[in-house]
């Protein structure tokens, strides 16, 4: 005995009312999905919001805390802006430090990119042993050095600087910098090289290509999603990175972050202040993630980050 498909509940009912009753699970549950996303969306948008707003209060503003929106809750004050645009020297601090973060954000995270990819690339085609380690072993290797807390290191770090004469300069934050983001460089792009079949390489070389021009002709722009990721996740750390820079840099180098902790006084916190400085290192990175948005989503998303 056979039972046909029309008999079983939900299944091949092409009455009206069972194509209203899938149109209506259908709008209930993207109804669901699009509300979640927003709350989430607000949750994650609301601490840069809330620093904006903040960086237009002055101080009666800031005390009073239930204020939200500018023009309605508060009247906007231009003291948290003033406080780093105000004067000549004002504006000269915050181009250095924005020079500095900007130019050792961008270069660390070339290096770690360019050498990345060679080792991820390394790790996804070539068996290696290294003693009882193989590549799986080397590769959580490389990631565990970001369970690794910069305190346990900075000592060696700050008498090593101190000995090469790279305390204070641009080139040690940027060789740091670039150390710290290589593993989770390697570990992306490991795994993007990975999800790349191996027989276009196969095909290149078989046509005369060498090995590095397969490498730089066909896999690299098959994997530029990844890259540009990657790229994106160094420059982050590097732009927002804080110990470091605090420890290693003194007047040539600093950066934004320690821009912002210098907002903090004997006299107390100038929110406004420090609001408006964090305003002003959140704009170039959103810039960025604005428009490199669909290189990050496929990069991150292409067998990337596990």
């Amino acid at each position: 005995m056979t039972v046909g498909t029309a008999s079983l509940p939900g299944v091949g009912d092409h009455s009206p009312s069972g194509v209203l009753g899938r149109r209506l699970r259908h709008a209930v549950g993207r109804t669901f999905t699009y509300a979640v996303l927003l709350a989430w969306a607000f949750v994650c948008l609301f601490p840069i919001y809330w620093t904006f707003t903040t960086s237009l209060k002055d101080q009666a503003g800031v005390l009073q805390g239930s204020t939200y929106v500018p023009g309605v809750d508060f009247s906007p004050s231009r003291i948290g802006w003033d406080s780093i645009l105000g004067s000549e020297d004002q504006r000269a601090t915050l181009i250095r430090n924005t020079r500095n973060s900007l130019l050792i954000a961008i270069a660390s995270a070339s290096v770690a990119v360019v050498l990345g990819a060679m080792a991820g690339y390394g790790l996804a085609r070539f068996p290696y042993r290294f003693g009882p380690w193989r590549n799986r072993d080397i590769s959580f290797w490389f990631l565990s050095q970001l369970i690794l807390p910069p305190a346990a290191v900075v000592m060696p770090i700050l008498i090593l600087y101190g000995w090469l004469d790279l305390l204070d300069t641009q080139v040690g934050l940027i060789i740091l910098y670039t150390v710290v983001s290589l593993p989770i460089v390697i570990w992306i792009m490991r795994d993007q090289f990975n999800s790349i079949p191996v027989e276009l390489e196969q095909a290149a070389l078989v046509d005369g290509a060498t090995l590095f021009g397969a490498f730089v002709r066909i896999v690299i722009p098959i994997a530029a999603p990844g890259l540009v990721a990657a790229f994106i996740l160094s420059v982050i750390f590097s732009w927002n990175e804080y110990f470091f820079a605090a420890v290693l840099s003194a007047t040539r180098a600093v950066t934004l972050p320690l821009l912002v902790a210098t907002q903090v006084s004997s006299q107390g916190i100038r929110w406004w202040a420090m609001a408006a400085v964090a305003s002003a290192s959140i704009l170039p990175l959103t810039i960025v993630g604005i428009l490199l948005e669909r290189y990050i989503v496929k990069g991150l998303t292409a067998g990337a980050v596990k």
